[in-house]
């Protein structure tokens, strides 16, 4: 089942009142996507309320985000309690808040990384307290063994994440969380909506997964496993390989919340969030599997269909350009499925070395290009 979202939380907070619509006083949230979520959040955070006023609002939405002709009830900022009657406060919404889960982001091998590299890190943190506050409240993100220089490199609002300057399993036994999933690309399983029940998604705050911070997410299993703390090390797929799995902190969040939340599938999920840089790597791995040999003088010619790129832009982020250049790279030909009908009718299929070769004569090959 589809955990609730922040939004959800504030739409039943205001039916239970009987609230149907409700606007603001300022221009604030005109633009926002989701006017819910965005008013909820700054709800949570203390910096105003749901206010009854006398004179409807310029502006108001229903409870579905939907442009409505004003409403006798507004968000305002506090300091508006002495003006007007404040019908569901900061407090009142926060005791309405389910369990979610933490996603913690562990700093161990924060060290390891250059400035350069410690920058990024910083910045996806960013990024995924920002995914986070499209659903829940931010606070969810959790960042351990956060020191003082991820403090002050870190530009994101600190004060709405939840940074920690212990050890994950230190945390994880404050805040009573026995179990926890580690995603973890060289783990046995795949992740699953069965996992959604733990208090706690770990994931490695490493970047640049080479040199000395290779295998490192891991170690922070071990870690926790040796401080008692039940750990299921999960991976995420794209149709049973990690090849194409995007590897940046934020992104590897997204997919976790896109499955969790909109019920979305793990390839969905990896598709909505890959880049063509992954896209073309796992393509790399993909078109070899696809190729025809054929063997013309001597000399041998790999060949795929042209309308393979159609096939694997249904599920990798692939434009032309990117289907190109892996061609080139691994000096494969794409002809149209008609062409490669008419090469295997002139050519005889032979073992060579243990390999599957369509060998043309040459004269038929020279037949072939006075046809083209």
């Amino acid at each position: 089942m589809a955990m609730k979202t922040l939004a959800e939380v504030f739409r039943e907070a205001l039916k239970e009142k009987g609230i149907e619509s409700f606007g603001v006083l300022s221009k604030r949230f005109r633009k926002s996507k989701n006017k819910l979520q965005d008013v909820a959040v700054e709800i949570i955070n203390g910096k105003g309320a749901v206010f009854r006023v006398p004179e409807k609002t310029a502006v108001a939405w229903d409870l579905n985000g939907n442009r409505v002709e004003g409403s006798h009830y507004a968000y305002a900022p506090l300091c508006m309690t002495e003006k007007f009657e404040m019908v569901l406060s900061p407090e009142e919404l926060r005791s309405k808040l389910p369990e979610w889960p933490y996603f913690i982001i562990d700093l161990y091998h924060w060290d390891k990384h250059t400035q350069k590299e410690k920058g990024k890190v910083c910045l996806q943190v960013s990024q995924s307290y920002g995914l986070l506050r499209d659903y829940y409240t931010g606070r969810e993100l959790a960042v351990t063994w956060a020191n003082d220089e991820f403090k002050r490199m870190f530009k994101g609002p600190i004060d709405r994440i939840t940074p920690y300057a212990g050890p994950t399993a230190e945390f994880l036994k404050e805040k009573d969380i026995d179990e926890v999933v580690l995603l973890d690309p060289w783990a046995e399983e795949v992740l699953s909506e069965k996992d959604f029940d733990v208090g706690a998604f770990i994931i490695g705050g490493i970047v640049d997964t080479g040199g000395n911070k290779k295998k490192t997410t891991p170690k922070i299993g071990e870690e926790l496993e040796r401080a008692g703390i039940k750990v299921r090390r999960r991976k995420i797929v794209l149709k049973g390989d990690i090849v194409g799995v995007p590897d940046r902190i934020n992104r590897i969040l997204g997919i976790i919340l896109k499955m969790m939340v909109e019920g979305k599938s793990m390839d969905e999920a990896v598709y909505e969030f890959q880049e063509p840089l992954h896209a073309r790597w796992r393509l790399r791995k993909e078109l070899p599997k696809r190729a025809i040999r054929y063997k013309v003088n001597g000399k041998t010619y790999r060949v795929i269909e042209k309308e393979l790129f159609d096939e694997y832009s249904r599920w990798l982020k692939i434009r032309w350009e990117d289907f190109v250049k892996v061609l080139r790279e691994l000096d494969l030909i794409a002809l149209e499925k008609k062409r490669i009908h008419h090469l295997n009718k002139i050519s005889n299929a032979r073992i060579i070395n243990g390999k599957l070769y369509r060998v043309i004569l040459l004269k038929k090959a020279a037949m072939l290009c006075y046809n083209c």
